[in-house]
């Protein structure tokens, strides 16, 4: 066993079950197609697999590299893995020769192996490399943005990504310490938010908020998030399903909207003559939202937030 093998195994895939149980992989639909936009460790892909028929297939999508060097340990004719954002989806599966799929999975957030890396600089509990970037491959690391973003947008990003009351005062402060020295370490971000949030919240440590949103601007995350779920409605055939699992509020209300709109249309004035087969007709329908167990949480506390949304496409795709 090598080291680089380790995290893996500290990985518990948040509603395993629940999810693919919701793509409702059976019958015929065990021949079609699957995407796995966010493969993380493996957990949904290899559970995907085990319920497609011989004929099934499944294209997993990530940017982390590490993800990607895990992914091509799995030996499977049926498996394919694309080291790309899922926003990039409709070009990936031209690729692939695919037209339309039967079900899209989306686990959204960050994996544990890579919060427990310290060399990631994902979280504030471990001294590393502010670094935050999925695919450390490519784009502007954390530490290359706070060095030369202005404090307005710095300001902005924080408030309006971590939902942080504090965010101008965070950003005067980030930039009047960067003008002595790079701020360059997540021990170093983490000291100048805790200088300036002035009161806490209970339970939460006050780096929190800023890192959340400095990931989730770094990696585009939300931006990805609106592209990907249009994209992937409009590849899906009839019934269809797209499932997606979110962790904070900001991409729960993205998911939330996005399958509203799917799922329910403007009607006209009752009182206009218009016939119920004319009256226009919603392309998807929602299934029950999903929260994980209290058994769940108890032996995994990350999954406590983990929200599961999920809708099937009732009308035929486009051609």
């Amino acid at each position: 066993m090598t080291l680089q093998s380790v995290p893996d195994l500290q990985h518990r895939t948040v509603l395993l079950d629940e999810a693919v149980d919701a793509l409702a992989i059976e019958g015929v639909r065990a021949d079609g197609v699957y995407l796995d936009g966010t493969f993380g460790r493996g957990g949904h892909s290899r559970k995907i697999l085990e319920r497609l028929s011989a004929r099934g297939r499944l294209i997993a999508f990530d940017k982390d590299p590490m993800a990607i060097a895990t992914a091509q340990t799995i030996a499977d004719p049926r498996f394919a893995i694309v080291h790309d954002s899922f926003a990039t989806l409709d070009e990936a599966l031209a690729q692939h020769g695919v037209t339309h799929v039967d079900g899209v999975l989306m686990d959204l957030g960050i994996s544990s192996p890579q919060v427990d890396d310290a060399a990631r600089g994902f979280s504030f509990r471990f001294d590393g490399p502010l670094d935050m970037r999925m695919d450390t491959t490519r784009g502007v690391s954390a530490a290359e943005w706070l060095a030369t973003a202005e404090e307005q947008t710095i300001a902005k990003v924080i408030r309006e990504y971590g939902e942080e009351r504090f965010a101008l005062q965070i950003a005067k402060t980030i930039v009047a310490r960067r003008a002595v020295e790079p701020i360059s370490t997540t021990r170093q971000l983490a000291a100048l938010v805790a200088q300036a949030v002035k009161t806490r919240e209970k339970g939460k440590d006050p780096a929190t908020r800023t890192f959340q949103a400095v990931r989730i601007f770094v990696n585009q995350e939300l931006e990805e998030l609106e592209i990907g779920l249009e994209k992937a409605f409009r590849q899906m055939a009839q019934y269809g399903r797209l499932v997606v699992i979110s962790f904070h509020s900001l991409e729960d209300r993205i998911v939330k909207q996005f399958m509203a709109s799917k799922a329910h249309v403007p009607q006209p004035d009752r009182r206009l003559p218009i016939r119920a087969v004319d009256l226009p007709q919603p392309l998807g329908k929602l299934h029950s939202r999903i929260k994980p167990s209290d058994a769940e949480v108890a032996g995994n506390p990350r999954a406590r937030s983990a929200v599961m949304r999920s809708l099937e496409r009732t009308v035929e795709a486009e051609s």
